[in-house]
């Protein structure tokens, strides 16, 4: 049996077209589970009755912030183990997100990530069965480098 998966740096920069957001930074996080993106104004609003998730999608200070209010239908609780080895509750969303030109469907907690580097960690279970992560490379998707490992 064949496996191929694409070659991912330790970052890089997506798009998120369903967030309205292009060029974000990511990073390739072997060690985190899920993946994460930076919010704030996190907070459950009841619109006719139903509970409804509404948050901002990075700071203001950032240089793709946008001010756009997305307000989510669908959304669960999560329990993460956060990098300080910390057990906290955090909102998770489903959504896309464009990275060597493709589409890929992922699974993002929402948090306080304001003092980071990247707004965007990408965790084991989007990287894994789709991408080798290659802890000296960066970029590879921003600079058109797609290459394929098959074994």
């Amino acid at each position: 049996m064949t496996l191929s998966r694409i070659l991912i740096g330790r970052e890089d920069v997506a798009d998120f077209p369903l967030l309205k957001l292009e060029g974000v930074e990511v990073k390739s996080d072997t060690g985190a589970y899920t993946s994460s993106f930076h919010c704030h104004n996190i907070e459950l609003i009841y619109v006719d009755g139903k509970e409804k998730l509404k948050c901002h999608f990075l700071d203001p200070q950032h240089d793709k912030y946008h001010d756009k209010e997305f307000i989510f239908d669908s959304f669960s609780l999560k329990k993460v183990k956060s990098s300080n080895g910390l057990l906290e509750e955090r909102f998770s969303i489903s959504t896309e997100m464009k990275l060597f030109n493709q589409v890929f469907p992922i699974e993002l907690t929402l948090t306080e990530r304001g003092a980071m580097k990247f707004p965007v960690l990408l965790g084991r279970k989007f990287l894994s069965k789709r991408f080798i992560v290659d802890s000296s490379l960066r970029n590879l998707s921003l600079r058109g480098k797609i290459k394929t490992i098959t074994f």
